[in-house]
């Protein structure tokens, strides 16, 4: 069965090297507005964990603030990591090439509500290696981008492999979801388009 919170790529693979050379200055406003939003989604966070506690559900209004904010984290992500190309719109848009695809809020058990900030804690842990990982293999990435102009395909799947799972554990945290972060990888990546022959 398929996560609720799932990433869907459709990355061609292609970098422009002079985004790649300057990419750790270019994300800088995004990460300005990822820290504000970061500081809201907490709040927004702990009222949700009252609300579902009580309501056994998420509020939809919650639900679609977290969940926004986790998909404007992922593109930014994605773009900062290379795992992506475009300049990501403010706040998070359609057809970006790696991008979160949240489900509706479901019933939710109140014990596994109650208990969420310690359930989440082996989850956490594994999210920060992989995210050491992700800056590791964006750092290889950066140097075959910034020559080949590609980045090797890989490197992307495992680095979407890191940022899904990181996703999938902050909307575990955020109880955007009850289920619990997922190692599988069969629903992570879609196919790179094919280049026509002789392109």
């Amino acid at each position: 069965m398929d996560h609720p919170v799932r990433l869907i790529i459709t990355d061609d693979l292609r970098r422009n090297r002079l985004t790649v050379l300057f990419r750790l200055i270019l994300v800088i406003p995004h990460v300005i507005v990822l820290v504000l939003w970061g500081i809201a989604a907490y709040i927004v966070g702990i009222i949700n964990w009252f609300a579902t506690l009580i309501k056994g559900e998420s509020p939809q209004g919650l639900h679609d603030f977290l969940a926004g904010f986790l998909r404007y984290s992922t593109q930014v992500n994605a773009y900062c990591f290379l795992l992506a190309d475009p300049y990501p719109a403010f706040g998070g848009a359609d057809g970006y090439p790696v991008d979160l695809q949240v489900a509706p809020p479901e019933r939710q058990n109140r014990w596994t509500v109650f208990f969420r900030g310690i359930l989440v804690i082996p989850a956490y842990i594994l999210a920060s290696v992989l995210n050491y990982l992700l800056e590791l293999l964006a750092f290889l990435g950066w140097f075959a981008a910034l020559f080949t102009g590609k980045m090797p395909e890989g490197l992307r799947n495992l680095g979407a492999f890191c940022l899904r799972y990181q996703q999938q554990t902050y909307a575990y945290m955020f109880l955007v979801t009850p289920r619990y972060p997922s190692l599988s990888t069969g629903e992570t990546t879609a196919p790179a388009p094919s280049t026509p022959s002789g392109a």
